[in-house]
This record gives C-alpha cells, sequence and structure tokens, in this order.
C-alpha cells in the first residue's frame, strides 16, 4: 500500500509517501515539505500548499492519503492556519476518490513510538529506524509527515471503500488501477 502522510500547516506542510508491505515492512518513496512565507496573501499561500499536494499526489499516485486530526491549541492563529491546509489536503484526495484517514497526534505517536506522548526527537528516531534511514527527516514536520503515512497504513485504514468505488464497476476499478500502475512504473 502506497500512502500520503500529511502533516497540516500554513508555514510548513509536512508530506511523506511511504511504500508499506503486507508484513508491515515500510520504505520511503518521497519527502519534503511545502512552505509558505508569512507575508504572502492568505489565498496565495492556501494555493501554493494546494499545488505542491497536487504535485505530489499526481508524481507519486498513493493509494490513501494520512492527514493530521486538527486539535484545539491555544493559539487561534496557528490552529486556523492548520485547519485551513487540512482542508486544502481533504479537497485533494477527494479530488482524486482516495480515501483518506485523520489521525490524532497522540494516535501516530502510538503507533510510531508505541508512547502517545513520544517527543518530536523520539518519532523522528523512530521513523528513521522503521524506514531504514540514516537520519531522522527535517524538518520535524516532514518526519511527522512520514509517521502519518506509516501509522495509516499499519492500522490498515486505507482499506475503506471510497463512495467512487462504490459506484464502479470491477471494469472501472481495474482500469483506474491499472493507470495507477503505469504511473508508479514511468
Amino acid at each position: 500500500m502506497r500512502v500520503l502522510g500529511i502533516d497540516p500547516g500554513l508555514t510548513r506542510c509536512g508530506l511523506g509517501v511511504v511504500d508499506v508491505a503486507a508484513d508491515r515492512r515500510a520504505s520511503l518513496v518521497h519527502v519534503g515539505v511545502v512552505r509558505t512565507p508569512a507575508e504572502l496573501p492568505l489565498a496565495e499561500r492556501l494555493l501554493a500548499l494546494a499545488v505542491g499536494i497536487r504535485a505530489v499526489l499526481d508524481e507519486h499516485a498513493p493509494d490513501a492519503v494520512a492527514v493530521e486530526r486538527v486539535f484545539a491549541q491555544h493559539n487561534l492563529r496557528t490552529v486556523m492556519g492548520t485547519a485551513q491546509a487540512s482542508g486544502i489536503a481533504l479537497a485533494a484526495a477527494a479530488e482524486r476518490g482516495l480515501p483518506v484517514g485523520l489521525h490524532t497526534p497522540t494516535e501516530v505517536k502510538a503507533a510510531i513510538t508505541g508512547y502517545g506522548a513520544a517527543e518530536k526527537a523520539q518519532v523522528g528516531a523512530m521513523v528513521a529506524r522503521v524506514l531504514r534511514l540514516d537520519e531522522p527527516p527535517r524538518p520535524a514536520d516532514a518526519a511527522d509527515a512520514l509517521a502519518l503515512a506509516v501509522c495509516h497504513a499499519w492500522k490498515g485504514a486505507g482499506a475503506a471503500p471510497t463512495a467512487r468505488d462504490a459506484a464502479e464497476t470491477p471494469a472501472q476499478r481495474a482500469w483506474r488501477e491499472a493507470e495507477r500502475a503505469a504511473r508508479r512504473a514511468s
């Protein structure tokens, strides 16, 4: 299963794509961060996030998308930006009919480290270990995105059918899956 994990943020939006085999072995496909300058108008920042997310979706053709669930923070500006970035991610996945899983930070930390209150450094170290990397991905938003993707695949949440799947005939579904495989091969 190929999963795109998205750690939404208005200034830094982490994007990580992993392939996870049936035996739970995970491998890195792509990791990056879309950055937007604070001085840009909000609409332009959101557009830049949308363009960056769509580019990763198009290039890596994931089977599912995992997004960090927005939670209440003390800083209203931060939570609003995170919520807006999350909405962009959800819309981009929906455009492609991809199943989406929303995961809390505690849920992701528990899945990756075994401890729901793990520190960022612990999450990064375990992501590096799970993906057999020499060092944790930087910045932390990138490591968090990969952790989301791995968590999602390990929970098997990507298997839920989408509304499009229910409306497709078996032939349409096979055609769509063949197109996805062809994109991966090229």
